[in-house]
């Protein structure tokens, strides 16, 4: 479990993540959205402590953040930040690899290299997986950043907006392997997303935020709907049900 207690943060007058409190049980997926400065990604970088909190606490399994050693933490949660680099000229597989460094301390075992083997497949990255990372294209490249994250194998994934650069079919592969990924090996997927579509057809549950708060939480069937559209993004939206997913239509 993950809980964040009265968390803020603020860029000089501006206050991007203001007083939230928030309890993630353990497995699922969890899609967070928002409109552009909601303080999303703030968030989730604050869960991961990218981001220092000048106020409030967060707890991962009764572990506090600020204090557990960057080892320990990082065999319990991964994160993919949106703005992902890496200046190194690696392969795929090389940078796959890194997701081991937690539990392999640079020195992998058959196991660690078991581990990268099968997320290379469970990805289907078999086909690059010995190109360098700038001879890829932008999707390609957020699958192998995936891939790595996926790798470290721990059991709370932060994931900062994981579409990016992907077309559609790729896109709703990604989401499909998360939904899979959450239910066959118990993890807990917490997702930055900017299409409600998506966490509405995959999440267990969305967290919707606004001007730094959360302004509704709870499964899709109580998010996706016209009144907290409105609320949350100054948008009218339609729903409609296809297979038992809501999915909004938006039309002014």
């Amino acid at each position: 479990m993950i809980e964040v207690r009265n968390a803020r943060k603020s860029y000089g007058e501006t206050v991007v993540v203001d007083d939230v409190s928030i309890t993630v049980p353990a497995g699922g997926v969890i899609s967070l959205i928002g409109a552009n400065g909601a303080g999303k990604s703030t968030l989730l970088s604050i869960i991961s402590r990218l981001l220092p909190a000048p106020a409030g606490t967060v707890m991962v399994e009764g572990m506090d953040v600020t204090t557990t050693p960057g080892d320990v933490l990082a065999r319990r949660l991964s994160i993919l930040r949106q703005d992902n680099q890496m200046t190194a000229r690696l392969t795929v597989r090389d940078l796959i690899a890194f997701g081991r460094y937690p539990h392999s301390k640079g020195r992998p075992t058959v196991e660690d290299r078991g581990h990268v083997e099968r997320v290379i497949r469970y990805l289907e990255l078999e086909a690059v997986a010995h190109r360098f990372l700038d001879e890829l294209s932008g999707g390609q490249r957020q699958r192998a950043f995936i891939a790595m994250v996926l790798c470290q194998d721990t059991r709370y994934i932060l994931l900062d907006e994981p579409l990016n650069n992907l077309d559609v079919k790729h896109a709703v592969a990604m989401m499909k392997l998360f939904r899979r990924t959450a239910d066959a090996f118990g993890k807990t997927i917490i997702l930055v997303l900017h299409d409600i579509n998506f966490a509405s057809c995959y999440s267990d549950r969305i967290v919707a935020m606004r001007d730094g708060r959360i302004a509704f939480e709870g499964p899709p069937e109580e998010i996706i709907t016209p009144a907290v559209i409105r609320e949350v993004y100054g948008v009218e939206a339609a729903i409609q049900e296809i297979d038992g997913k809501r999915v909004a239509l938006y039309f002014r």
